[in-house]
Formats: structure tokens, sequence, C-alpha cells
């Protein structure tokens, strides 16, 4: 690998150099592969190692690299797509392979949640709660709850899955028995939520997108989801083909 001096420009240096080393990435390095030490680096580009920190820094958040425990600093794959459009509804788990069921369980929704299923809350009625994770180049990039009243899916009871992946998978099926009549969804920059945050491998408190789908049927809230995002992992896609989107 040979040396690359940056010339002098009027912008931060860090700025400059994390464009070049953007270049690099595009050029020279392909997605999973790890790069080389700082010291390395530095010595390539001939800056000072603080200088060099806050370009991978400034990448990192971008999405162009992941700092991975006992791997180290790799290339990032592409962003995941996240459809923000509604023109054409489908329940959760119709074929999306991304999806990974990984819980079921009987609870109280959050007062949000309960509001937009208008239960009454003081009554204390659960609702299944499915968990599942979407998975891309074998990482979690975002963690779903998925809150599915009882009188939705009522036939559920017949089905001998008390919790786990298998019940999950039930309460899918159920729905997708339904005929959907529409669905409505929000999105909002937020932050991970430690339990979130573990299955995303993120720390607590980290910039994420979430994304709130309301699933219409027969005149009323069949269920609702709210999905986890990595920031820096995904991009906003519209349209009924997903072929535009906004990313970084």
């Amino acid at each position: 690998m040979g040396t690359t001096q940056l010339e002098s420009v009027p912008e931060p240096k860090y700025w400059h150099l994390k464009t070049v080393i953007g270049e690099a990435l595009d050029s020279e390095f392909s997605v999973g592969e790890v790069l080389p030490n700082e010291r390395e680096l530095a010595a390539r580009f001939g800056v000072a190692r603080a200088t060099l920190r806050q370009a991978l820094e400034q990448l990192e958040l971008e999405g162009r690299l992941q700092r991975r425990r006992g791997v180290g600093t790799t290339v990032a794959p592409p962003r995941v797509g996240v459809d923000v459009s509604t023109a054409q509804a489908q329940w959760p788990g119709a074929g999306d392979e991304t999806w990974e069921p990984v819980d079921c369980a009987l609870a109280d929704p959050p007062p949000a949640v309960a509001r937009l299923l208008e239960l009454d809350r003081s009554a204390g009625r659960p609702v299944h709660t499915v968990r599942r994770l979407r998975v891309s180049h074998g990482q979690a990039v975002a963690a779903e709850q998925l809150y599915v009243p009882a009188a939705t899916v009522p036939d559920l009871t017949a089905i001998d899955a008390p919790s786990g992946p298998a019940r999950a998978r039930s309460v899918l099926r159920e729905l997708q028995r339904l005929t959907l009549d529409g669905q409505d969804r929000a999105v909002e920059l937020g932050s991970a939520r430690a339990d979130d945050a573990k299955e995303l491998d993120r720390l607590p408190g980290a910039p994420v997108l979430l994304v709130t789908t309301r699933y219409l049927a027969g005149g009323r809230t069949a269920a609702v989801s709210v999905a986890t995002y990595r920031a820096d992992t995904c991009r906003l896609t519209f349209g009924d083909a997903g072929d535009f989107g906004i990313a970084s």
C-alpha cells in the first residue's frame, strides 16, 4: 500500500481525510474487509492518529465503517432500505424473509400503542407481543415489537405454542388470514432503549429510526408495529418499487 499525502485544503483536515478514505473504501476494499491498523493508515495519509480517528469516527457515524469486537474496523455493507410508502400494504411476515421471529408473549402494550389499538388500558388487557429481528449480512439492523390484540386472532388459542418463535410464527400466520384494508406509517428519530441496543449491538441512547405502522382490518386497528432501525445502516425508500431513497 502506497503513501498518499493530503493537499492543503480550507476545510478541516479530518473532513477532507474522510472523503479520501471514503474513495479508497469504494475502490480498494470489499464489504466486511478489515482495514489496516491506525498506525499504518496514519502513515499512508501522512496525518496524526488523532486526525485519523476523527475521520474514521465520522465514517462510522455515516454507516461506511463498523467497529466489531474482536475483529477491528471493517467496511460496512450497503444500507438497508426501509420502505415508508403505504401504496403496497401487506401483513408483517408476508413474503419478507429478512425478518426473523424471535419470541411472542402476552403483555400489556405501552400507553401510546394501547391508544392506537383503542384499548382501555385501565382494564389491563394484554396483547400478543411478537418480537422480530431484521437481519442483513448476518447482522441485526432492526428490532420490531408487533402488538396484536387477542380479538384480532381469535383462533390462536387452538394452537399449542405458548411462547417463542413458534408462537410468533403462529400469530403472523393468523394475521395473514385476514383481509388487510390498509396501513399508515410514521417515522421519527429516536434513541435506542437498553433492550433494543443490546440486540442491535449499539450503546443505549444511540440514534435510531423508529417506524410505527398501524394495520387496518375490518374497520379497526388490527395490529401495531414499532420497529427500531439502526440509523447508521438504513435508508428511507419511497414508491411501489422502493427505487428512490434518501441516504447519506
